[in-house]
């Protein structure tokens, strides 16, 4: 028979359980949240920061609160490469650039660097969400990474500070940073120029004391990373086509609930069609600003293109069956299709 002392006791234990189990209860979501870091090289004055931070908005509201994404932009997550290493080994948990580190396991990667490819954006954005863009992503999970969606970055364009440079004959002994992929040192070696790779944030202080005469890289990046104040002239040869990829850790992306997957996928795409958008508004208006700052923008008249244009072709001759022979005409064969439907 039990004592009032030992019904009360039990009473208080059943109450206390109770009262501890709504606390756990009311405290699942906040205890449930997951966080995560979103890093990428580009200022926060560049559209990329603005579609993070949208990513980073629409991921709470996709998941409904699950997944709490942090954006670190301007490289303070580290370069490129080591954004990417971060991903793989799961100690980051999203990263939007380039995949150019990955290019040497995963060949395909290297066809964006192909020059003269594309003719407008159209194109691009046709390919970017085409099959040869799928397949580089299914390429490169096996390195430990999940590739969310493909978006811009813009057309590459030559600067430099010694002259303008509008024929062909004018990149003569031009010393010029390129990326460190074998496409694009011998795109530059093979029109004359003294092609340099060497790190982007290395750039801006070789450029200020004239280690190097110029670069290239989209415009809306050169004028967030203030090549202005630097360089003198801008050529307009749109000769490549720079996308980026948002990519997920592997490692972070199997931890999550299927209904979190699709709901950071649907803010990914949403991020990228943002930043394409912007990128587009941006490259109308950027140009007066270097003139304004008082960098010479000049064309390249229509000959002269085709000139450095045939100078290049043996460059995709030697790079398309290192990429794959098969793979580079399906690529080419959507860019036609696109091209038809223009």
């Amino acid at each position: 028979m039990k004592t009032p002392f030992a019904t009360k006791t039990a009473g208080l234990r059943v109450a206390g359980a109770a009262l501890l189990a709504a606390a756990l209860f009311a405290a699942g979501p906040a205890l449930a949240e997951i966080k995560a870091k979103a890093g990428h090289a580009m200022p926060e004055s560049h559209p990329q920061a603005a579609a993070m931070n949208k990513f980073a908005e629409l991921v709470g509201t996709y998941t409904n609160g699950n997944v709490k994404v942090q954006t670190y932009h301007g490289a303070l997550l580290g370069s490129d490469e080591k954004q990417l290493q971060a991903v793989q080994s799961g100690t980051q948990e999203f990263y939007i650039g380039t995949l150019a580190p990955l290019s040497s396991r995963v060949k395909e990667v290297q066809v964006w660097d192909l020059p003269f490819m594309f003719q407008n954006t159209k194109e691009v954005y046709a390919v970017l969400d085409g099959a040869s863009s799928k397949e580089i992503f299914a390429k490169v999970e096996p390195s430990g990474i999940v590739g969310l969606t493909w978006t811009g970055m813009g057309f590459r364009n030559l600067s430099n500070s010694r002259r303008p440079v509008t024929k062909l004959d004018d990149i003569t002994g031009l010393k010029l940073r390129v990326m460190a992929n074998p496409v694009a040192l011998d795109t530059w070696k093979t029109i004359g120029a003294n092609a340099t790779p060497m790190p982007f944030s290395e750039v801006f202080p070789a450029l200020e004391v004239k280690a190097i005469d110029g670069q290239e890289n989209p415009l809306l990046h050169m004028y967030a990373n203030k090549m202005q104040e630097v360089q003198k002239y801008i050529s307009l040869t749109n000769h490549v086509y720079t996308p980026v990829a948002l990519v997920a850790s592997q490692k972070f992306w199997d931890k999550l609930t299927p209904a979190d997957q699709a709901g950071i996928r649907k803010a990914a795409v949403e991020a990228g069609l943002l930043q394409r958008k912007l990128l587009d508004e941006g490259d109308r208006d950027v140009i007066a600003k270097f003139k304004e700052a008082g960098v010479e923008v000049d064309e390249v008249p229509a000959d002269q293109l085709a000139r450095i244009q045939a100078q290049v072709k043996p460059v995709v001759a030697k790079f398309k069956p290192q990429i794959g022979d098969a793979f580079v005409d399906g690529f080419y064969a959507e860019i036609e299709k696109a091209r038809g439907a223009n």
